[in-house]
């Protein structure tokens, strides 16, 4: 079976990595850093996020990591960070879209959305959109973006995304998971073979949402004890990052399996509308993925200079 040993030579690669302080977040940050890439540690927390560059050096000495403040729940630090990474990069190759948080009681961001819906998948669309033309400076970038079988339990409501006329923890989440799925999708439709887009379903890990939700100190102590740890959460992010036999528009699950969505992820006119109403409320707008200039690589280059010499 695939392991992280299997991770190409990523050097000379860059990726971001949301929630990498934490998680299955760490374990992605940490394999990608320790295969050569540079990885920038995308976390809301100052101190955790560099805690979590510092823990990176340690059992990957050399690794080329930094940490930039992300807050997804709020659109002004998801454009302060897109301008950061911005000013300091010429290109990015991967961005791993795994933050979330889950099964919370009602609250809203900054920005006036559910918590739920408004950083797992408006945060993530405004910041995918937002760092796109770094994305497409690369030849063969990729988005991973962690969604969840709990997507299967989702519903989009477009007349009440607060959830004012009725709110569940697990079924807010898995509104939320469902959003990942139709945006990663939508995604790869758009743009074609300009760019590789993957979700991924990690299966049941033991994470800080299960910390974040509804159940008793007890039943959760009993839960993570049975859940897989974070490094075996993180393959089919790592798998759907790095591995040259993964497809745009598949959906990774647990072992590497492919495995069933719901309809509603499937639904192309249900995915256009979110798409539109993500871009209307985020006020970010995605280019003509499909219609963007490729960059020509080294091997093209070096073609077209052969030609041009045999020409002579």
């Amino acid at each position: 079976m695939w392991s992280v040993d299997d991770i190409p030579d990523l050097t000379g690669r860059t990726a971001v990595v949301t929630g990498a302080n934490s998680g299955i977040g760490f374990p992605t940050a940490l394999e990608l850093a320790r295969h050569g890439a540079r990885v920038i540690v995308a976390s809301r927390d100052p101190d955790r996020g560099r805690a979590a560059v510092g823990q990176i050096l340690e059992r990957a000495p050399g690794a080329h990591t930094e940490f930039e403040r992300l807050d997804l729940a709020d659109l002004g630090s998801v454009r302060a960070f897109a301008e950061a990474i911005g000013s300091r990069l010429d290109g990015l190759d991967l961005l791993v879209n795994n933050a979330g948080v889950g099964m919370i009681p009602r609250s809203t961001t900054a920005d006036g959305f559910e918590t739920q819906l408004g950083t797992n998948h408006f945060g993530h669309f405004a910041l995918t959109g937002l760092l796109m033309p770094l994305l497409l400076a690369r030849t063969c970038p990729r988005v991973v973006t962690v969604a969840s079988d709990a997507h299967k339990m989702g519903r989009l409501d477009f007349d009440d995304l607060e959830l004012r006329r009725g709110y569940g923890r697990m079924s807010a989440y898995g509104r939320s998971k469902l959003a990942n799925l139709l945006f990663a999708f939508e995604l790869q439709r758009r743009a074609g073979s300009r760019l590789l887009s993957v979700a991924t379903h990690p299966g049941a890990t033991a994470t800080d949402i299960v910390k974040l939700g509804p159940l008793s100190g007890v039943l959760k102590a009993l839960l993570r004890v049975a859940m897989q740890p974070p490094e075996a959460g993180a393959l089919p992010s790592l798998y759907a990052a790095t591995s040259p036999e993964i497809r745009g528009g598949e959906f990774l699950g647990p072992k590497l399996k492919l495995p069933a969505t719901s309809a509603a992820a499937r639904d192309e006119a249900l995915a256009r509308r979110l798409w539109t109403v993500s871009e209307e409320l985020t006020g970010v707008q995605f280019p003509d993925l499909a219609a963007y200039p490729r960059p020509r690589g080294a091997a093209e280059q070096a073609t077209e200079q052969a030609t041009e010499q045999a020409a002579e």
